[in-house]
């Protein structure tokens, strides 16, 4: 057994550790991989990361590769074939909030020149780091998600509340909410700019 110290969370199961060393808080500037994980965070409301996670590569076959130009083009027709894909979570008013959130990331766009400035507008474009000992003292929620929440919403977006937003800025590194004594948090301390 090996003796790196990792975040809790990620208990023994391969490919939650893999995706915890990986990638969870790695800061994400890139348009296509920030609405990846803004979709499979709008299917984990309500559940578990790990069975999105689960489901991660059913989800790129099905939602044509996370590919939002096409997602904001779907028709019933296509809405009607993704209810129906066992490979996925098959919530309604999830794969619907996937098209609508495609066409809402797409105005961002338009607005800011790229998603990725909006959203890292937030935060002056570096992560947020914080230092928690304890899995506990992580919060689910922030005065900033709060707020990133309400102008998602005022933008159109659905699912976009403010436990949802938070998730989000932990998997794209907006925060480094990895506990102090982790490996990753030194590794990612040292990929922050400027600090």
């Amino acid at each position: 057994m090996d003796k790196i110290n990792r975040c809790s969370w990620c208990g023994g199961d391969p490919l939650y550790v893999d995706y915890h060393d990986k990638e969870w808080g790695t800061p994400v500037y890139d348009d296509p991989t920030l609405f990846e994980f803004l979709i499979l965070e709008t299917f984990q409301a309500g559940l578990s990361w790990i069975t999105v996670l689960r489901k991660r590569e059913n989800f790129r076959r099905a939602f044509d590769n996370f590919d939002y130009k096409k997602i904001a083009q779907y028709k019933e027709a296509k809405i009607q074939e993704l209810l129906l894909d066992s490979g996925i979570i098959r919530n309604k008013l999830k794969v619907r909030a996937t098209v609508s959130n495609a066409q809402a990331f797409m105005k961002v766009q338009e607005e800011f020149g790229s998603f990725s400035k909006y959203i890292w507008g937030f935060t002056g474009g570096k992560p947020i780091v914080n230092s928690f000992e304890k899995l506990s003292e992580v919060p689910a929620n922030t005065p900033l998600s709060d707020k990133i929440s309400k102008d998602l919403k005022k933008r159109g977006f659905k699912f976009a509340g403010t436990t949802v937003v938070y998730a989000h800025m932990q998997a794209t590194g907006m925060v480094n909410d990895h506990i102090t004594s982790c490996f990753r948090y030194k590794e990612l301390l040292e990929l922050s700019p400027d600090l």
